[in-house]
């Protein structure tokens, strides 16, 4: 097969796989009884683990081979959701996120730096947006397989994922070229040392512009939100109670994929009209959105953790899913106003190691609320987790653009 074709069988398979494997699995984790500090420590093991695997990985796929890389983080996606869909325990569970999670360190950049060598510089944009597309297909063929599966045994998706996983590496195995890959030079190759000046880079860039500090503040707290929204929604709604699904044959556990589903429709049709009516070139404008958004998810936060029933937290969720997938893009788009393209990398990398640290440093907090407490009152001390956000956006929002410092060489 060519290139091409690899790349993009790869994308649809792997989507399917991953969203067949996720669609239930924090229902699965749930369901044993874990507390919400467990829940969510097992979101923080999967965060630092992707955080501290990312550079050493990248060693593989900048020296060795990207398509060994690639081939081994798929492997470790198996068994990483071969542990959690078969063992249903703690430790199961955060040595799956371990695995899986240093799975994705493998895939994250080789896949796309090896299909850019095969095909050409050129010729790869196209590429990647039918790899998009196919992605996006492969998730949608997952759902309603999710949802059947599920009803017959809760954890069978996670396997059925898990076994798709082993069947992609082998596909891989027998068919992904590598004709083109160049060892990196000595000087070039991704090592800690590298990562330091990649955060020193950082740190002057940002120097010259206050108003990335700002923002990066602002990251830092969606951040800590983050973790306990995404780990404790689903024990929450399992607590409200789950009605009878419309179909006879499928189990109320199936609502969660048709959530997500629909989900994710609201949350394309709102990008799009963001996206046509906001010129996220005006840092002004831009903010304003921004900041709107941002209120928008602080209040379906609370609203949420407050409400009583299956039917009344349903609009309140998808009200908060689609303000967070249509902040997030425009965030990044936000942070890449003004930035010189030769320090954009840095301040990226940033932009990732803050998130990063917000979801380890603010999810055990949720958790232990949620454990002392109740998951309604962890999810409210999420919501008001984000409320420094709005001041910072207006602060950010009179602060100027500027052209960064330089950032000095090694």
């Amino acid at each position: 097969m060519s290139a091409r074709s690899v790349y993009l069988t790869h994308q649809l398979a792997f989507s399917f796989a991953f969203t067949l494997a996720v669609s239930l699995n924090l229902v699965w984790q749930a369901s044993t009884g874990l507390t919400p500090l467990q829940l969510v420590l097992i979101g923080t093991v999967l965060e630092a683990t992707a955080f501290l695997g990312e550079i050493p990985t990248g060693v593989v796929a900048d020296v060795y081979s990207r398509r060994l890389s690639v081939i081994v983080g798929v492997l470790l996606y198996g068994l990483g959701w071969t542990l959690e869909g078969a063992i249903a325990a703690f430790w199961a569970f955060l040595l799956s996120q371990v695995l899986w999670g240093t799975g994705s360190t493998f895939i994250s950049g080789a896949h796309a730096a090896w299909i850019a060598d095969e095909v050409g510089e050129a010729s790869v944009g196209p590429v990647y947006l039918r790899g998009a597309q196919m992605g996006q297909l492969g998730s949608l063929l997952a759902i309603p397989c999710a949802a059947v599966l599920g009803s017959l045994r809760l954890n069978l998706p996670i396997l059925t994922g898990a076994l798709a996983f082993f069947g992609i590496a082998l596909f891989l195995i027998v068919a992904m070229p590598e004709r083109h890959f160049r060892p990196a030079a000595r000087e070039d190759r991704s090592t800690f040392g590298q990562m330091w000046h990649t955060f020193q880079g950082g740190v002057g860039t940002v120097r010259g512009q206050p108003v990335l500090v700002t923002i990066l503040a602002i990251g830092a707290f969606f951040g800590m939100a983050s973790e306990g929204i995404d780990r404790l929604s689903t024990p929450h709604f399992l607590e409200l109670g789950l009605p009878p699904m419309p179909l006879p044959f499928l189990e109320p556990v199936a609502w969660f994929p048709l959530m997500g589903l629909v989900g994710s429709i609201l949350a394309i049709l709102a990008t799009q009209l963001v996206g046509r009516r906001v010129d996220t070139t005006n840092h002004r404008l831009t903010s304003r959105v921004l900041t709107a958004l941002s209120a928008g998810q602080i209040a379906a936060v609370i609203a949420f953790g407050l409400t009583g029933d299956f039917w009344s937290a349903l609009p309140v969720w998808w009200t908060l899913g689609t303000c967070r997938r249509v902040l997030d893009p425009l965030y990044d788009a936000w942070l890449n106003q003004g930035i010189d393209s030769r320090y954009r990398a840095t301040v990226l990398s940033m932009r990732g190691q803050v998130d990063a640290f917000g979801q380890i440093a603010g999810g055990p907090l949720i958790g232990l609320i949620g454990t002392w407490l109740s998951l309604r009152h962890a999810l409210v001390a999420a919501g008001l987790i984000l409320l420094p956000a709005l001041p910072l956006f207006a602060r950010a929002h009179g602060q100027e653009r500027r052209a960064p410092e330089p950032v000095p060489e090694r």
